[in-house]
């Protein structure tokens, strides 16, 4: 028990005393936000329409590597959030889109036309 207070003590104290010479107008300096970062969009990802079913708000999309839900490159289909993105594509498009997860599964969140 001695030991552990020979070793305690001294630690709470030159704890309070760190603690008592910073002002309160001192701040931790902290890493600055790039612009970029701030103000980038999540990533899209390119990829080519291989089926559309606007009935049941699917499109079938052959792509690359989704890095923000570290998928491999593959052709799948997706549902969308909003049926109405589907009247803008239709097979052999190619596109780019935003893959998220919604209610446990991956869906569509944004869909345009390749430039």
């Amino acid at each position: 028990m001695k030991i552990l207070q020979f070793l305690v003590v001294p630690a709470l104290a030159a704890a309070s005393m760190a603690h008592a010479q910073m002002s309160s107008d001192m701040k931790m300096p902290m890493p600055a936000k790039s612009a970029s970062a701030a103000t980038s969009a999540p990533a899209m990802t390119e990829g080519v329409v291989q089926g559309v079913d606007a009935a049941k708000g699917v499109v079938t999309l052959k792509h690359g590597e989704i890095a923000n839900l570290n998928m491999a490159a593959m052709t799948m289909a997706y549902g969308v959030a909003d049926k109405k993105m589907l009247s803008n594509v239709k097979v052999g498009d190619k596109v780019k889109f935003r893959l998220e997860t919604v209610n446990n599964a991956p869906n569509v969140v944004r869909l345009e036309p390749s430039r």
